[in-house]
Formats: structure tokens, sequence, C-alpha cells
């Protein structure tokens, strides 16, 4: 029973080891397959997209080329999206420093508002005050 279950186990080990790729570079492809992937762990991804487009012009009928069409497109919108990120984070300081540029802006002419509307309401006295003389004065001169 003992040689059974070790011919099994055997048997098993064997069958899972040949789906393994026991040498990485068994396959002329492997080596830039490699490369790419490791590329693409050490986070260089442009780099990655460019050794996966080499691997793909140069091995477009392996049999990972599905896999590696997909690595580099991934990255390939990865890289994308960082750099559409990168625009629009310098377009929104570009925004922030309008924005305060203007908030500036009106708190300058909040002041002059609050300055003319003062200056109004001197004159508006300043001319009562006028008309009341006045008024003074033609009822002097009548009587």
């Amino acid at each position: 029973m003992t040689r059974t279950w070790l011919a099994v186990a055997l048997a098993l080990a064997l069958a899972g080891c040949a789906s393994w790729t026991v040498w990485p570079f068994a396959r002329p492809s492997a080596a830039a397959l490699a490369r790419a992937d490791r590329l693409a762990g050490e986070g260089d991804y442009p780099a990655a997209v460019a050794a996966y487009a080499a691997f793909l012009a140069a091995h477009g009928d392996d049999a990972e080329a599905p896999r590696v069409r997909a690595s580099r497109d991934s990255l390939a919108a990865l890289l994308a999206n960082r750099e559409e990120m990168a625009r629009l984070r310098r377009e929104l300081a570009k925004l922030r420093e309008d924005l305060a540029r203007r908030e500036g802006d009106l708190a300058k002419l909040r002041q002059e508002a609050e300055r003319t509307r003062q200056e109004a309401e001197r004159l508006r006295t300043d001319l009562e005050r006028l008309k009341q003389i006045d008024l003074r004065l033609e009822r002097r001169g009548k009587k």
C-alpha cells in the first residue's frame, strides 16, 4: 500500500512539474519576457512598455503574446493616467493661483466700494447741512 501511495505522489509531483517552466530561458523569447516582467515589477513602467512592445514585435506569435499585450496596454493606460493626473494637478494649481488673485481683487474692490459709500454718505450729510443753511438764509432775507 505504501508503494501505491508513493507512486501516486510521485505521479502527481511529476505531472505538476511538467506544467512548470523549469528553466525560464527554455524558450528564446523567455529572456525578453522575463526582462519586461522584471521592469514592470520594479515599477519602471515606461521601460516595461517598451520591452513588452519589443517582445511583441519579435515574438508576436508566442503563447504569452495575449498576456504581454494586456500587460503592455495596462501599463500604457497607467502611464497615460499618471500624465493626465499630473496635467490636472498643474491646471488645478494654476486655477488656485488665479482664484487667490481674484479674491485679492475682490477684497480691494469691496474696500473701494465701502470707501465710496462712506464718501457718498459724507456728501449727503454736507448737502443736507447746506440746504439747511440755504433755507435759513432765505428766511432771514424774507423778514
